[in-house]
């Protein structure tokens, strides 16, 4: 598996650029993955999202479906697409520390 080093921190990733385990989440692991995904400047929105995707991952073992993932946070599909350009899938799951989902997300 490749290795990414950023901010004095090395994190094993997939060949999808997400990290390969839940528990090497750290503060670290977001700021790269928003440069990455090429995101300015990360909010109270972009911070909701991701709390409720560790929060669901912790309670379920995986990631919630787009829908619910929409209810729970109150913000409509197109603008977590405007937070995360990639997608809740790739660029929230990933910034969140979740595998990759394998289903709708």
């Amino acid at each position: 598996m490749p290795t990414v080093e950023f901010m004095g921190k090395n994190f094993t990733v997939d060949e999808d650029g997400f990290i390969d385990s839940y528990e090497n989440w750290s503060q670290e692991w977001v700021q790269w993955v928003k440069k990455e995904e090429g995101i300015e400047e990360l909010n109270d929105e972009h911070q909701k999202v991701i709390d409720v995707l560790r929060d669901y991952y912790e309670k379920n073992g995986i990631a919630p479906m787009v829908r619910v993932l929409s209810k729970v946070t109150g913000f409509k599909l197109k603008h977590i697409y405007e937070l995360f350009p990639s997608g809740p899938g790739k660029g929230a799951c990933k910034m969140a520390g979740l595998p990759k989902p394998t289903g709708c997300v």
